[in-house]
């Protein structure tokens, strides 16, 4: 699964580049880059794709991404509020590999699979984080070895099953792109496997083999776990009734939606909204 290669103006006079992002929608397509990133999200909620991984995202969300790791975060359209987040890139190989330097980058080889924090221990890091997009040269250099010290101490966990060393292969950036795309719009509808296989230019035997070679699992799966974290935030963000919500989402039986979104929340719709506005 190929995403496009996104251009990052780093080189000899500048190897680290911070940045705010501040726009209605995460804009930026299915993408990798030869630079490792940190994203921190300060304001949004949707979902995230990291490597063949997906999942929902929210504010105070910060992932550690390796170079060459396919990415992107795409909002709710239900959203209202701009989405906001804190990026910053850095070229490999910016940091000698010294010993004292081992759990960094133990972390980094980690970050190959794409890494989330624990929301509570990084929580003293994240001012420190957003301190780096007003410094530059070497400030910012020894200002990111410090941060990546101390989450390298912090709790975090793999996202993808597969890890991304190498580039993919270009001629399938488009292919990725394009799916992608017709998920987030048409994920409310029954979707054919034939549609898919047409929109590539594929037959759906090709189809089925290319996308669960590249995402670990077949295309309805992935589309399940789609719509189920689409339902999840509906859940938290409407009053629509468990059944509206479940047709909103591609299912045609309420029950065989319940039944997924147990599989993949180990609770009921029901259980999972009280509990979470709850806790809100």
């Amino acid at each position: 699964m190929k995403p496009i290669l996104e251009p990052i103006p780093l080189g000899e006079q500048q190897t680290i580049k911070g940045f705010h992002h501040v726009k209605k929608d995460f804009e930026t397509p299915w993408h990798f880059h030869p630079q490792h990133e940190l994203t921190y999200i300060e304001a949004s909620v949707g979902t995230k794709f990291i490597g063949d991984y997906v999942g929902p995202y929210e504010p105070g969300e910060l992932v550690l991404i390796r170079s060459n790791v396919p990415h992107c975060w795409r909002n709710h359209q239900q959203q209202i509020t701009d989405s906001k987040s804190i990026v910053i890139q850095w070229n490999r190989g910016v940091f000698a590999k010294a010993p004292e330097l081992a759990p960094v980058f133990e972390m980094l080889k980690m970050a190959s699979k794409g890494i989330i924090f624990d929301q509570r221990e990084i929580a003293p890091i994240i001012p420190q984080l957003k301190n780096m997009m007003r410094l530059k040269g070497q400030y910012l250099y020894l200002e990111l070895l410090q941060v990546l010290i101390k989450l390298s101490t912090t709790t975090f966990r793999t996202l993808s099953a597969s890890s991304f060393i190498e580039d993919l292969p270009t001629e399938y950036g488009t292919r990725m792109i394009k799916i992608h795309d017709f998920v987030g719009a048409q994920y409310h509808r029954k979707i054919y496997l034939k549609e898919l296989a047409d929109l590539v230019n594929m037959t759906e035997q090709s189809f089925s083999r290319f996308f669960t070679n590249m995402m670990g699992r077949s295309f309805f799966t992935f589309l399940n776990e789609y719509r189920i974290n689409v339902a999840a935030r509906m859940l938290l963000d409407t009053e629509d009734s468990v059944s509206q919500i479940s047709f909103a989402c591609g299912y045609e039986s309420p029950p065989f939606f319940f039944k997924k979104f147990k599989d993949i929340y180990k609770v009921s719709p029901a259980k999972y909204r009280k509990t979470h506005v709850a806790q809100g």
